[in-house]
Order: C-alpha cells, then sequence, then structure tokens
C-alpha cells in the first residue's frame, strides 16, 4: 500500500495525461471513474490498517470497526444495549461515529425538552435521508418543520380525519385481512400453510396509509399479486437510506452517489420509481381542481395549503414512510410475543368480549371494534405499550448538537455530535424498568385495571416533548383494531422464531430479517 501512495504522488502528469485520453470516450471514462474510485478506497482502509492520528483504539471503536461484537451479538442494538448497561450513566461514546449514544431518561429529557433547540435533527442526518424524504417534516428542523407539524397536527386532529382513518382500517380488516387469514388457515391435503406474518402487516399497513394519506388503493394484501412495484421501491429507499448512517465515513456514500454507482445506483432508481408515482398521483389530483379540497385523504387536504408540488411529494413520502413501516413492525413484533405468551392472548379476548358483549357479525366472525369500544380496552392497550417498550418500530432516534453542551450525566458534548436515545436498549434496563425489564409485562401498566402512560422521556417510542409524534393517537387505534380482530379470530403460532432472540435486518424501522413465519389456527366461537 506504501508503494501504492508513492507512486500515485510522483506520477502526476502521467496520470493527468492518461485521464485526458481515458475521458475522450463515455465507456472510458466509466472505467477511468471506476479505477479512481478503487484507488480511493485501497487508499482509505490502507490508512485504516496504519492507523493515523484520527483512529480511535478504544476497545468499543475497536469493536466497531472490526465487528467483533457479532461474536456475542446477533444485533448492533443488543450490543449497544450491553454498552450502555455497563456505564454507571448509562451513556457510552462510540468515537469513529462522532456518536453519544445514552439510554438515561434525564438525557432524553434534556434533548427533547430542556435544551430542545441545541439538538436538532441536524445537517448531517438530513442529507444522509435527503434524496428519499427530501423536505419532508422528518427531515427538516426550523420553520419548515414547525409549518408542516402545525398543518399536519390540525388535518390530524380532525373528526372528519379520525372517521376516514377508521374507516379504513375497518374496511381493510373486514375485506382482506381477515379472509386473508381465513385462507391461510384452512388446511390443504392435511398440510398447514406456512405464512410471513411481518410481510402481511407490511402489506395492511401499506394499503391502508396510501389510501389515508393519497386516496391511493394499490392493493396489496392481495397475497395472489406480487408486492406492487411502488411498495417494493419504497422498501428499497428505505433500507438503502439507513444503510448511509452506518457507514463510519460518509464520503463513501458521497462517492458512490456521484459515481452513481452499486447501492447509490440502486437507491437513486427506487427514488426513481416513488417519485413518478407520486407525481402522477399529485398530477391527477390538481386536473379534478377544487374538487380536491373535499377528499378525505391527507394529499387532497394538504393541497388547499401547499401548491409545490415537489413540496407535496416530500411530506406524503414522509407520512407513507411512518405510517406504514412503524405500524408493521410494532403489529409483527406484537404476534411474535403473543407466541411466546399465549396468557396475553387470553387476557385480551376476555377483554374484547367483555368490552363488546361478545359481539359477532353478520357471518358470525368476530366484529370490528368499533373506535369508542377499543378505547374502553385497557388491558390491550397495556400489552401494546409492553410490545413497544421492548420492540420499538424505531429503535433509536439521533440529533445534532447545535452547540456544546453538557448532558445530565456529565458527560461533555462538542459542537456537531451526533447524540441518540437508544429506545431498544431503554426496554432492556434494569435502572429505568426495574429487575423484570426483559419480560413481557401487560400489567406494568395498568392501576386498579386501567391503562397508566408511563413518562415519554423513560418511554420515548413516540418521542416526547415539542416533538411527541402528531399521528401517535391514529397509529394507536390502527394497531388496536388489528390485533383485536385477529387474537378474535385466530390464534397464530411462529414457527423456527422467538421473541427472546430476535435478529433484525438494517432500515430505518425494527425489521425482523428472513420475516416471520407463522402457522394460522382458526379459533372455534367462543362457548357462552
Amino acid at each position: 500500500m506504501f508503494f501504492l501512495m508513492v507512486a500515485g504522488a510522483g506520477a502526476g502528469s502521467t496520470t493527468c495525461h492518461v485521464a485526458a485520453h481515458a475521458l475522450a470516450s463515455p465507456v472510458a471514462a466509466v472505467f477511468f471513474a471506476s479505477a479512481v474510485c478503487t484507488l480511493a478506497l485501497a487508499v482509505l482502509l490502507g490508512s485504516m490498517r496504519l492507523r493515523p492520528p484520527w483512529w480511535c483504539a478504544c476497545a468499543v471503536c475497536e469493536a466497531y470497526l472490526t465487528a467483533s461484537w457479532t461474536g456475542e451479538f446477533d444485533n448492533l442494538c443488543d450490543w449497544f444495549a450491553h454498552l450502555l448497561r455497563r456505564e454507571p450513566g448509562r451513556t457510552v461514546h462510540v468515537h469513529v461515529l462522532g456518536n453519544v449514544l445514552t439510554a438515561n431518561p434525564a438525557t432524553v429529557e434534556h434533548m427533547l425538552r430542556g435544551r430542545f433547540d441545541n439538538y436538532p435533527k441536524g445537517a448531517p442526518f438530513s442529507a444522509i435521508l435527503a434524496d428519499f424524504l427530501g423536505r419532508g417534516i422528518f427531515n427538516v428542523d426550523g420553520d419548515s418543520w414547525l409549518f408542516q407539524r402545525k398543518l399536519a397536527a390540525a388535518e390530524l386532529a380532525s373528526p372528519a380525519i379520525r372517521a376516514f382513518t377508521a374507516s379504513v382500517v375497518a374496511s381493510e380488516l373486514r375485506c382482506r385481512l381477515i379472509p386473508l387469514l381465513h385462507s391461510a388457515s384452512a388446511e390443504q391435503g392435511g398440510q398447514e400453510k406456512l405464512l410471513d406474518l411481518q410481510d402481511v402487516f407490511r402489506r395492511f399497513a401499506f394499503d391502508c396509509i396510501c389510501k389515508i394519506s393519497f386516496g391511493l388503493d394499490p392493493g396489496c394484501l392481495e397475497l395472489s399479486l406480487p408486492m406492487s412495484a411502488f411498495a417494493d421501491a419504497f422498501d428499497t429507499a428505505s433500507m438503502l437510506s439507513a444503510r448511509r448512517a452506518t457507514a463510519p465515513m460518509h464520503v463513501v456514500w458521497k462517492l458512490k452517489r456521484l459515481l452513481n454507482i452499486g447501492d447509490e445506483r440502486e437507491l437513486r432508481d427506487a427514488i426513481g420509481l416513488v417519485d413518478d408515482l407520486a407525481a402522477e398521483v399529485i398530477r391527477q389530483r390538481r386536473k379534478l381542481g377544487s374538487a380536491t379540497a373535499s377528499g378525505d385523504d391527507l394529499l387532497s387536504r394538504f393541497m388547499g395549503s401547499i401548491n409545490d408540488d415537489k413540496y407535496l411529494r416530500d411530506i406524503v413520502v414522509s407520512f407513507l414512510l411512518a405510517g406504514r413501516d412503524t405500524v408493521a413492525s410494532a403489529l409483527t413484533a406484537f404476534f411474535l410475543l403473543l407466541s411466546d405468551h399465549p396468557h396475553v392472548a387470553d387476557a385480551i379476548r376476555d377483554e374484547v368480549s367483555r368490552v363488546t358483549a361478545g359481539g359477532r357479525d353478520v357471518d358470525d366472525h368476530p366484529a370490528i371494534a368499533s373506535s369508542e369500544n377499543l378505547k374502553d380496552m385497557h388491558y390491550v392497550h397495556a400489552a401494546l405499550y409492553e410490545c413497544m417498550r421492548l420492540f420499538p418500530p424505531v429503535q433509536f432516534d439521533s440529533k445534532f448538537a447545535a452547540g456544546e453542551d453538557t448532558l445530565p450525566d456529565g458527560t461533555p458534548v462538542a459542537k456537531g455530535t451526533r447524540v441518540t436515545y437508544h429506545a431498544y436498549a431503554m426496554g432492556r434496563m434494569e435502572s429505568v424498568w426495574g429487575p423484570d425489564c426483559a419480560e413481557f409485562r401487560p400489567e406494568r401498566w395498568l392501576r386498579d385495571s386501567q391503562f397508566v402512560p408511563e413518562s415519554p422521556y423513560r418511554y420515548p417510542v413516540f418521542q416526547g416533548g415539542v416533538r411527541v409524534c402528531i399521528g401517535k393517537e391514529l397509529a394507536i387505534m390502527e394497531m388496536k383494531a388489528a390485533i383485536v380482530a385477529v387474537v378474535q379470530g385466530f390464534d397464530i403460532e411462529t414457527v423456527g422464531r422467538s421473541s427472546r432472540r430476535p435478529k433484525f435486518a438494517p432500515g430505518l424501522t425494527a425489521t425482523f430479517a428472513g420475516g416471520v413465519p407463522v402457522k394460522v389456527r382458526r379459533r372455534a366461537r367462543a362457548r357462552g
């Protein structure tokens, strides 16, 4: 490697001469660009082996860069939880990432409330997701963030949107999800079918959020059809955008994007498909003119305040990301836990029967619970919150310090440092949840059979303070409705998977690697 660097330094004129010839034809230019990229990466790797002054040789950074942590842990999030448990202040600094990680509720409150202005998302975070989310609410700060938040909060709180969302979810459950599970539970030649529950819930959530956001029905839950090109492109864009954040040096993915090679080329193609469909939907709505103002979906409502179609695209795609991936992740984790804890399913059925008086529909199927009934199901609410304590859909959230600071545990933070609160690790901290923190115990959320929430800084699944999730109530309604409908009618048994040792795939939200195969068994009508 030393000889490569010396040769490169001493042959400047030759390199320029070769470059001039290489750029003479498009094909040669591509080969030349690839060679330059390869050489740059070789020099980078060589410098890492030589350990220049910026290299950090602490045990944490060594383990991260060499991936030696994989010998003991299946997931990076589990290794981080292990590191945070060992620290008295529940805070650790991963120097090579420029990242301070914390599982300390006092620090979470400091970031989200006490020093909110000092911890925006920041330019580095926005750069990672800019191609995918653009200027959407999850990727901006300041006035743009405040404008979108006020606009979205007003719409999501409106009775019309709440009623529309409830009707979309009920229709998707009644007409698609429940019939699909009935079909999967039927025996074919004495053999039960295996169903990937994660795939099913991703399709269910995508259908719901597309109807709510765009007024568009992609029909993903029709398993006889392949996943729509739009949904597939959306998955790819989400996964590859998240992969950017794991690179110790962002110059690597930025160089690949500049040269349009590898992951970055695939990401560009995926985002192009998302952009094309979003643009077409918006264009068709514009054709309808003032008629769109009477629409129930979010796009129709936002059009009354926003004339910039690219801005509309960014806002609605952000809602798609939040409304699909988080809901699907939480529901998948819920039924994975339920398979390991059947007594919780029994307790849910008892509550549902009590609240709905054992309601059945005209076909003798369990009725879809109304919004009012769902509000009275405190045990279901507690079980859902307990699931997200152990398996938060968004495992961690990062901000970038706008100025120097000192965290409540005494950790100094330099300007520009990435500070991350790790919700996944927090759910596994004895210092936060007690010695039974690893147990799935919905009762911890109940007082006299009533659901009682915890501080959002102990439980930052929906963030907290000024940034608390504005779609929280609608998401909880959707998830509770799905849980009640499925648990009433079916027993779900996972095959070869356990909540006790999950394996995650990379992504912006928690996704189980390899899916969650299950057997579905239809329940006989409960006796009176």
